[in-house]
């Protein structure tokens, strides 16, 4: 097999039985089944979900995003390999986790193949769940300017760039765009306080006001754990967004979830920690990827000025250099290797896999 076909770069197009539109998104894809292909599942996989819970296959592809635009390589290679793999071994890690220590449970009911999820839907807080341990990214360049508040909370002067903060921030943002919310602008991902939250919880899709203290609870427990593991790895977990959502289980109880992905490269920033106790940051993340663009490209102003967003797929047609993706591809499949301690399962061939698993025992391939 070629390179191009161990990449999974189009998901949107299996043929998965469904009688509605598949969503894609930038990296997933996910099919919502039939009401009695759902049933059929719960009954037959005896998922712990209510009788009638609407279920979906979520597979997730090799593409890479960067600066609002999807990149590929040279030769036709669509994707960066083993990256799917990777993002899911490392969430299913981190669930796997997250439930031992009686956190909460995700959306996640089975794993029928390394880049494909079964999943109840789940009813998602309007919020990315954002904390920060470390000052960076597009938080130190609002320091620098001169701005001290960031989500309702203030701070401290004298801050220097990539320094651990004083204690974990909690900085969430809209998922979508809230509308008729006084003080909240109506754009996607937009920072907002906790007293907006509590104000309009109902709006940000909370159950209840006291939610809010059960997500940061989550969000903090959840870090923690994440940020002590790697630190045993001599990894530093920096930030990271996490997603949360309500389901019911078969009794009829609702639960606040984990969804989406956590603690992954895409997600969060990881830095090497020696390297960051010898003064560099070394990127163990996406935001390596970001750089490698930086560096590619002879006016790397066009892929950080918003106002020339234009002229950013142009750059990407011609395929970057594959020794971009391969690294890349190292970054990813050493830092999974690593946190899971197991060899990371990569496909010659995802696509037929994918079609092979569906179709066996979980006759889900029209």
């Amino acid at each position: 097999m070629s390179l191009a076909d161990q990449v999974l770069a189009v998901n949107d197009d299996l043929p998965i039985r469904t009688d509605q539109a598949v969503h894609s998104g930038k990296v997933r894809s996910v099919y919502w089944l039939s009401a009695a292909d759902s049933a059929r599942l719960v009954r037959e996989r005896a998922y712990n979900v209510a009788p009638d819970a609407p279920l979906a296959v979520m597979v997730i592809s090799d593409r890479i995003s960067a600066y609002e635009v999807i990149w590929h390589g040279e030769g036709g290679v669509y994707g960066v390999p083993g990256k799917g793999a990777a993002l899911n071994a490392i969430s299913n890690y981190w669930f796997r986790r997250f439930r031992a220590q009686g956190l909460a449970d995700s959306h996640i009911l089975e794993i029928p193949h390394p880049l494909v999820w079964i999943v109840q839907k789940a009813r998602p807080v309007m919020i990315e769940a954002i904390a920060r341990q470390y000052i960076t990214g597009s938080m130190w360049r609002a320091y620098e300017k001169g701005e001290r508040e960031i989500c309702g909370q203030v701070l401290p002067d004298g801050l220097e760039r990539d320094q651990r903060l004083p204690e974990l921030l909690i900085t969430p943002s809209t998922k979508g765009v809230i509308r008729g919310l006084p003080g909240v602008p109506e754009i996607d991902d937009v920072n907002v306080s906790r007293s907006d939250l509590q104000r309009h919880y109902q709006a940000f899709a909370f159950r209840a006001a006291e939610d809010i203290d059960r997500y940061e609870a989550l969000l903090r427990d959840g870090f923690a754990l994440i940020s002590d593991a790697l630190a045993a790895l001599d990894q530093i977990f920096v930030d990271t967004k996490f997603e949360f959502g309500y389901v019911s289980d078969a009794a009829g109880e609702e639960r606040l979830i984990y969804m989406d992905e956590v603690g992954t490269p895409d997600s969060s920033r990881i830095w090497d920690g020696p390297s960051y106790r010898e003064g560099r940051v070394v990127e163990n993340s996406k935001e390596q990827f970001r750089q490698l663009l930086l560096k590619h490209f002879p006016d790397p102003d066009i892929l950080t000025n918003k106002a020339r967003m234009a002229e950013r797929p142009a750059l990407a047609e011609p395929g970057l250099p594959l020794e971009i993706l391969m690294q890349t591809s190292e970054t990813y499949r050493a830092l999974a290797e690593r946190i899971t301690g197991e060899p990371l399962p990569v496909s010659d061939n995802p696509r037929a896999e994918i079609i092979d698993t569906l179709a066996g025992e979980f006759g889900l391939i029209a």
